[in-house]
């Protein structure tokens, strides 16, 4: 079985995403004292005696919103609430109970999942109590005191959740799914992908760019394969980043990248190949991530024979440093070419987990130094003695040679060459360690 989900909700500013970074132990939530800030909802796994479940963290409930975001929050926050299997219902003790509060309590109650009412901004028990009793008046049971900001009560709140969970059906699983991250500028479609693999509208979709702030975590099926795959934030350029939130998104997409098997790098195909692409696809190349360039909105192209040719020759040219990368033309809109986008992940995570026999790698080697002499330096030449393989995600061979200083970038690029001419090795970038070994030690 699953871990079990506990789902925090309540309306905006009350300070879910504070307690969701205390039990999770990172800023893993926006934190802001901005109502709305946390817009999509956000997975973290937590542990408490021994038991562990999944916390997510919801966009704040606003019952009678007419504003576009807010009422998508509001929907996402019931998708929560219905994949949840307790609800840790928040409200604001400073504030006091206002009607918000007991519209989400009618919502909750239809849900008929457990719910824990949870009291936060309770800095002093004892001057606080009075207040707290107030939430009685919600009629969802009884009022748990807590200040978030610094973790008072809440070891006992956490009592009380677990106490709903089914802890014999509960078992210790590793996570092996594939993990997959959405990159790329705003607005160029990456939660319209998610939402279109899962057939549901899982994340915000709008046309404001920027609307995804937080990574997302979105489990995913196909072809009887299980995924999980990590919506980014869009990066902006520096210039652009004016809000302080835009910072916290671009912390998050490295962290994001960070923590996925293969990067999906999405290009809008309108604006084509930009810089900035490159630099978002250099922070995956720089981690050794598999990676899948996929230009979107390909289906709004006007195209001739020579067209694909030409997009392929551009993103080649920015992104010449990864010529590894696998290139496809598909739309999230329409669906078109997402099969094939499934079938290179499944060949990019194969070929970051591929192994190659020592012996067959030092073939590969003694024949490329017979096609291409080392370089040579005041007389002395370089010596290739040896290379394996030392680890996987993404591939590391460790050569031994005589002179580190004589193993000049353009020789391993040499080197890295032959192996994949051998071995394919497509989707991912290739990691090269020089030792050194002096010839008496051979």
């Amino acid at each position: 079985m699953s871990k079990p989900i506990v789902a925090i909700v309540g309306r905006p500013n009350v300070g879910k995403s504070t307690l969701f970074n205390a039990l999770a132990g990172s800023n893993i939530a926006i934190v802001k004292d901005t109502p709305g800030v946390t817009r999509d909802r956000i997975y973290a796994d937590v542990e408490w005696l021994n038991i562990n479940f999944t916390l997510i963290d919801t966009g704040g409930i606003e019952p009678d919103s007419s504003d576009v975001i807010l009422a998508q929050m509001r929907d996402q926050a019931q998708i929560a609430i219905d994949t949840a299997d307790v609800i840790l219902f928040m409200v604001d003790c400073k504030q006091g109970l206002v009607d918000s509060d007991a519209k989400v309590a009618d919502m909750l109650r239809r849900s008929h999942k457990p719910v824990v009412l949870v009291v936060n901004k309770v800095d002093d028990f004892n001057r606080d109590m009075a207040d707290v009793y107030e939430f009685y008046n919600l009629g969802i049971g009884d009022p748990n005191p807590i200040c978030a900001s610094n973790k008072l009560g809440v070891g006992d709140m956490l009592d009380k959740v677990v106490s709903y969970f089914n802890t014999e059906a509960l078992e210790d699983e590793e996570d092996e799914r594939p993990r997959i991250a959405i990159v790329g500028k705003p607005n160029v479609g990456k939660s319209s992908l998610i939402n279109k693999l899962l057939g549901e509208k899982r994340l915000i979709v709008s046309e404001i760019a920027g609307t995804t702030r937080d990574a997302v975590d979105t489990a995913v099926k196909w072809d009887g394969r299980d995924y999980v795959f990590i919506d980014t934030a869009g990066l902006r350029r520096k210039s652009k980043v004016k809000e302080e939130l835009e910072r916290y998104s671009i912390i998050r997409t490295v962290t994001a990248v960070e923590r996925a098997d293969v990067v999906v790098l999405l290009i809008d195909a309108i604006e084509g190949v930009t810089e900035q692409d490159a630099k978002i696809a250099g922070i995956a190349h720089d981690r050794g991530k598999g990676i899948v360039i996929a230009v979107n909105k390909w289906d709004a192209i006007e195209k001739d024979d020579k067209t694909v040719y030409k997009y392929r020759d551009e993103i080649r040219n920015v992104l010449s440093y990864m010529p590894y990368a696998e290139i496809l033309f598909i739309s999230a809109e329409t669906g078109q070419r997402l099969p094939k986008l499934f079938e290179t992940i499944d060949m990019v995570i194969a070929n970051q987990t591929m192994r190659v026999a020592t012996g067959v790698l030092n073939e590969i080697m003694a024949e490329a130094v017979a096609l291409q002499q080392p370089p040579s330096d005041k007389g002395k030449r370089l010596k290739l003695y040896y290379i394996t393989q030392v680890s996987v995600k993404p591939p590391t061979f460790v050569v031994f040679v005589n002179d580190r200083q004589l193993m000049h970038f353009s020789y391993t690029r040499y080197l890295e060459n032959k192996i994949r001419d051998a071995f394919g090795f497509k989707g991912t970038s290739l990691k090269f360690i020089i030792r050194e070994r002096k010839d008496k030690e051979k």
